[in-house]
């Protein structure tokens, strides 16, 4: 079971990478094409900028997700790295399971906003398309990130049962 957890959590941030990858190059596409419609045309695109933002909303989302699950999120780890082998995969899996709590918490409060029906209605100012499909990255991401967590507490129990030996 671990190791099938393992492979989901790997073939996932494989995915999202190429994902992350693919937005940015959209990004960077739109927002050339858009310079050159705008100076050398003078037709602007007049969805460019909004569509950007959102892609680049999804870019940042599931870029901290990739983060998560690279355990290359900013911390103090000053403490952890002092103790020993098994007291420090006991206290990152404590950590984690506080972080897979917080993840799961914002991921369901996303899920609950973009199902109301006041979000529901509302639309993009330019494209004039729903804007929950936009705001459906927040708790798929958190969703997503919450799983790289739980692999993570995973591996440090590994660990810490001496199952890795």
């Amino acid at each position: 079971m671990f190791k099938l957890i393992q492979k989901i959590d790997q073939s996932l941030a494989k995915a999202e990478q190429v994902l992350v990858v693919i937005l940015t190059a959209g990004i960077a596409g739109i927002m050339m094409t858009q310079v050159v419609m705008r100076y050398f045309f003078s037709a602007p695109i007049f969805w460019a900028e909004e569509i950007s933002v959102q892609l680049l909303v999804f870019v940042t989302l599931f870029g901290l997700s990739l983060l998560v699950q690279r355990v290359q999120l900013v911390t103090i780890d000053f403490l952890p790295r002092a103790l020993p082998d098994r007291a420090r995969h006991a206290l990152l899996a404590v950590l984690g399971l506080v972080m897979l709590v917080l993840l799961v918490f914002i991921a369901k409060l996303g899920w609950e906003w973009i199902n109301r029906a006041d979000v529901r209605l509302e639309l993009g100012a330019t494209t004039q398309l729903p804007r929950w499909y936009n705001f459906t990255a927040l708790p798929l991401a958190f969703a997503i990130m919450a799983w790289h967590q739980l692999a993570a507490i995973l591996r440090d129990l590994h660990v810490l049962t001496g199952a890795s030996k």
